[in-house]
């Protein structure tokens, strides 16, 4: 099963397997798949070629893929050029949303800066 030219896993269920695609999370898959009258325990091998055509039908009226992540850039982009608070965080590679970063934010700073501790060597203590 294809829709926007990627492949749908065959042997997972279908509400997981539509997740693939950039855009549509846990939530959206059910409602895409309530729409279409299609059951989430079933898999993609055993969907009829009528309900295949229902679920891209339906996944085809939503931005997703390429024109979501452009659209996302886009957005992005906007705040930088505006020198936004928000583009600004993205600039520098911070938290964007307000989160703490004196203790946390590994993932967003890198691993890179590690805590000090108390700032004494391990040779200090001889």
């Amino acid at each position: 099963m294809r829709i926007l030219g990627i492949t749908i896993p065959e042997e997972k269920r279908i509400d997981i397997g539509l997740t693939i695609l950039f855009g549509v999370g846990r939530s959206r898959a059910g409602a895409i798949l309530k729409e279409a009258g299609v059951p989430r325990e079933s898999k993609p091998k055993d969907i009829s070629p009528e309900d295949e055509a229902k679920i891209r039908a339906i996944i085809e009226s939503f931005t997703l893929e390429g024109d979501l992540k452009r659209e996302v850039a886009a957005n992005v982009k906007r705040l930088k050029d505006i020198k936004a608070y928000r583009g600004i965080r993205h600039t520098r590679g911070l938290p964007v949303r307000g989160q703490r970063t004196k203790s946390n934010s590994r993932t967003r700073r890198g691993n890179v800066r590690k805590t000090m501790g108390t700032g004494r060597k391990i040779a200090d203590k001889k």
